[in-house]
């Protein structure tokens, strides 16, 4: 962070002195104006809902060009880690802020992998749920409840400490969403395997059984990589600004990934793509393919009330670069696994080529973004629309790590205490007739 030559000035219509106000820029993106005195100097706060225009914090690790349709994780394009890079480079990349080279990326991969086991008592932690729990229910309960297993690294301010929750984190939460998986459909659990990659072991844990050796299909074991790299990190988002704020009080790591956990859960957030395949099987319920250009102009009616899940981005406002990777994976595992003619993906192909050529939707940009073309894939992959985002959960983990060790590291972190405009009743006396 860099102080900018100019300053901002702010100044009253009322009469009230002027304030300056320091500029500082950062090494791309734009500028900010530090308003950490404003109060002090003029007993007012900034009214910001959503924080849209706010800088919490400074960060080093992922920036999102929403114009251009650019996203870099510590400056290296996301088109180029996916296809150059695995997952766990990737999480090595967000923790250390380089690539690995060979030697570091040996140790990286075996030290993960050697930590893919859970303790044994969490699978009777897991028998306290429904088995139709909400997977996401599920997740959320047993993230938190590492810290009661793993009390040698339940210490924030320790960097050690902090160094092998990240670690147990990232090795342990496929182990979880496959067990939150099994538990809801009554198999038994599937230990980890450590000859096999780290989306390899999910497939396997995921789908395998005691019946038969599990044999890893490529195509779809680099699928989900791609899944697991793409949704990595997205800078300052709901889930991972929840990470930051509920990690500033000090809590332990696993407990501030829990609340990322339950954040991402949110429709608007992480259950994005379970929201898409619901509409397209909602589509698929009422006509299909031939009721597709029907609900499209239901879309375009701002009186429907039927909404385009799937398509368009608060951040990208042209194409989301993550999509046109995840379009490219989509269309290798629908040819693997012979589903180009199956009836819904039919469906989502005729809704991406109205998107692509409508003008009502090329207009406005509105182009399939990546929970579009992830929610397909997994789908293919035979995951649950329900375990959707406990995959996005797993795959954000280490963003989430990342971006919390980042803030304990920084001198100028505070706990989060975000200000108010109060438009409740000013003080007032309880009435003498009032009786208890």
């Amino acid at each position: 962070m860099k102080l900018v030559d100019n300053k901002a000035t702010l100044s009253f219509s009322n009469g009230s002195p002027s304030v300056e106000m320091p500029v500082y820029g950062g090494s791309i993106g734009p500028d900010v104006i530090d308003i950490r005195k404003l109060y002090a100097q003029t007993g007012m706060f900034t009214y910001d809902p959503g924080f849209l225009s706010t800088a919490s914090c400074q960060s080093a690790i992922t920036y999102i060009d929403g114009d251009k349709g650019e996203l870099l994780y510590r400056g290296y394009p996301i088109e180029q880690l996916a296809t150059q890079a695995d997952y766990l480079d990737t999480c090595f990349l967000l923790l250390n802020g380089e690539l690995p080279n060979e030697t570091e990326r040996g140790d990286f991969h075996k030290l993960v992998t050697n930590h893919t086991m859970v303790n044994e008592q969490m699978q009777f932690f897991l028998r306290g749920f429904r088995r139709d729990a909400h997977p996401m229910a599920v997740l959320t309960g047993l993230v938190g409840a590492l810290s009661a297993f793993y009390h040698d690294s339940t210490d924030i301010n320790n960097p050690e400490h902090r160094r092998i929750a990240a670690i147990r984190l990232i090795a342990k939460m496929p182990t979880l969403v496959a067990m939150s998986y099994k538990y809801g459909v009554g198999q038994p659990y599937m230990y980890p395997r450590n000859d096999l990659s780290y989306s390899g072991n999910f497939l396997r844990m995921m789908f395998g059984t005691p019946c038969e050796d599990y044999k890893v299909n490529p195509v779809l074991e680099k699928a989900l990589d791609r899944i697991f790299i793409l949704h990595a990190d997205h800078e300052q988002n709901a889930s991972t600004s929840t990470v930051r704020l509920c990690g500033s009080s000090g809590t332990n790591p696993f407990a501030a990934i829990a609340a990322g956990v339950a954040c991402l859960w949110g429709p608007a957030h992480g259950g994005a793509n379970e929201a898409c395949l619901n509409m397209l099987e909602d589509i698929q319920r009422n006509g299909g393919v031939a009721k597709v250009g029907e609900f499209m102009n239901q879309v375009k009616d701002k009186n429907s009330g039927v909404k385009l899940m799937g398509f368009g981005h608060r951040v990208y406002k042209n194409y989301d670069p993550r999509a046109k990777l995840m379009q490219e994976t989509c269309n290798e595992v629908l040819a693997e696994l012979g589903l180009e003619n199956d009836p819904l993906f039919k469906l989502a192909k005729e809704l991406e080529k109205i998107a692509l050529e409508d003008d009502y939707f090329v207009q406005r940009k509105l182009y399939p973004n990546v929970d579009f073309y992830s929610g397909i894939v997994q789908r293919a992959i035979g995951i649950p629309v329900s375990l959707f985002t406990g995959i996005f959960a797993l795959a954000r983990t280490v963003g989430w790590i990342a971006q919390l060790n980042e803030m304990l590291a920084d001198p100028e972190y505070k706990i989060g205490r975000p200000r108010q405009l109060f438009t409740g009743a000013a003080r007032r006396d309880v009435p003498a007739s009032f009786k208890r």
